[in-house]
């Protein structure tokens, strides 16, 4: 049901027109790198990107400073905080032989593909609203002039919620992800320039408009902005939290891979910019599992462990997609044919207890499942008892879960760069109905740590049992199973995200 490429998690192709979703949890790789052309195309063609894990403290010691260079690396920068410094490296044995340094605990490279990646290759495009079709919606008194569209918002009452509290502006949300237009009517209102940055290349980049992506790059992380925190304000959509702040973090290449030290410096800046509540709705490239018997893959694992971890412990909910290949990701075994997805792929048959999704599996990170204007997981979505926490709109084929008038798609309605609003659908537009309505609980509960934001999240949700059988297509085929009770499952964790609950208990 999705695509399986690179992935954000990425744009999910669906049925009869059903624009892709990412996670950057719709597709696999969507995405921008504004400023990689300023350190990472000076570097040599046949140059990799690597992590070297050490002890956490005040920065790598002068003996593994010596051993990087010896090895034929150099340092990019390092975030001592947690111990992970980015080395670039042209030699083919740099990992092997820095793994065998004292001090260094796991090392490894980040993709299989020269720097800088190849070219843009987006995998689909949102369905975006005409002139005429903006111009058709009926909107009624107090509502946003697209608002009667958005199916999903009375789906987990926000239209409700926000007769009660918008949200707090002292409360941010960072969207790490293929960055975000802030220029758009929608997100200006309520962009937070502070806590916005370009991590592409593993570094910061602040220059002003780092965070926005080109023409030619993905939509996804304005769309995901834009569900989260479109401002209440008489011009198209409303956002779940349209009172919140909103930062861009952007962390895709222009070629749309999501890279380690990228999101590694996202989750920093995150935690080091008072950011609340992160979004990640994408997967980790090059691997869609990362197996930890394997030492390149767990050093990455190590390293964004270490930074979702760190962001956690400053106060910071982090929230990502489940994906979207309708994968049990509890079950014994699972074929991955899409990685390494920036060199060759082939067919790897995978324990996904042990070869992990990252970050959505990893611990501490709320894992959002997606369902349709029915209620029900959305066709694509990934599951698992044990895996997903919670659910929330992400959309579905209109024909498979067609919503209520006078709403007329099965997607989920947003902005996209320059000025415009169109549809997109995936587990990648779940996890920010998530992320929006963490942002209302830590609005209500302002002093409450990230433990207990989580708890609050998944104590409010409303418990929904299994689907079963699941025959989404109504072809007489069952087209996955669910495990569990009513109030904690394998399609929707704990049960669909509760906007007003989260404003009013």
């Amino acid at each position: 049901m999705t695509v399986r490429h690179k992935r954000s998690r990425r744009l999910v192709a669906v049925p009869l027109g059903m624009a892709l979703a990412t996670a950057l949890a719709v597709v696999p790789n969507a995405t921008a790198l504004a400023s990689e052309g300023s350190q990472a195309a000076a570097a040599d063609a046949t140059s990799l990107s690597y992590v070297v894990n050490v002890r956490p403290g005040h920065g790598p010691s002068a003996h593994v400073k010596r051993a990087i260079t010896e090895a034929g690396g150099t340092i990019v920068t390092s975030y001592d905080k947690i111990g992970v410094i980015v080395v670039h490296s042209s030699d083919a044995g740099f990992a092997a032989a820095i793994r065998k340094v004292r001090g260094v605990q796991s090392a490894g490279a980040t993709r299989t593909a020269p720097l800088p990646a190849q070219s843009t290759d987006d995998f689909g495009t949102p369905k975006a609203l005409t002139a005429e079709e903006v111009a058709n919606v009926d909107a009624a008194d107090g509502q946003d002039p697209l608002e009667p569209l958005q199916w999903d918002l009375p789906a987990i009452k926000a239209d409700k919620a926000h007769k009660v509290s918008l949200g707090s502006r002292k409360v941010t949300v960072a969207v790490i992800d293929t960055g975000v237009d802030d220029t758009h009517p929608d997100i200006a209102p309520n962009f937070d320039r502070d806590a916005s940055v370009n991590c592409v290349t593993g570094k910061p980049d602040t220059t002003d408009g780092a965070w926005r992506p080109s023409a030619e790059e993905s939509p996804h992380g304005t769309h995901v902005a834009g569900e989260i925190a479109a401002a209440k304000n008489g011009v198209g959509v409303t956002g779940v939290a349209p009172g919140v702040k909103v930062s861009g973090i952007k962390v895709s290449t222009t070629a749309g891979f999501f890279y380690t030290e990228a999101v590694v410096c996202g989750f920093m800046w995150a935690a080091e910019h008072g950011v609340d509540v992160t979004n990640n709705s994408y997967y980790t490239d090059p691997w869609y599992f990362n197996c930890k018997n394997d030492p390149d893959q767990k050093a990455l694992v190590d390293a964004i462990t270490r930074a979702s971890r760190y962001a956690e412990k400053k106060g910071t909910v982090n929230v990502a997609a489940a994906g979207n290949e309708n994968y049990d990701l509890a079950a014994d075994e699972i074929t991955d044919p899409v990685s390494p997805n920036d060199s060759t792929p082939s067919d790897r048959v995978i324990d996904p207890s042990e070869c992990l999704d990252i970050p959505t599996q990893l611990p501490g990170v709320v894992t959002v499942a997606a369902t349709g204007a029915k209620g029900l997981k959305s066709s694509f979505s990934n599951h698992g008892l044990g895996v997903i926490d919670i659910a929330a709109p992400g959309g579905d084929s209109t024909r498979y879960q067609t919503p209520a008038p006078p709403a007329t798609s099965g997607l989920i309605l947003g902005p996209l760069p320059g000025g415009k609003w169109g549809y997109m659908a995936g587990t990648s537009m779940a996890s920010p109905h998530v992320a929006g309505v963490a942002a209302l609980i830590k609005s209500k509960h302002p002093h409450a740590p990230a433990a207990l934001v989580k708890a609050l999240l998944y104590a409010e949700a409303d418990a929904t049992p299994c689907t079963d059988p699941y025959d989404i297509d109504g072809d007489g085929k069952v087209d996955a199973v669910c495990e569990g009770p009513k109030n904690y499952n394998g399609f929707y964790g704990f049960g669909t995200a509760d906007a007003l609950d989260a404003v009013t208990r």
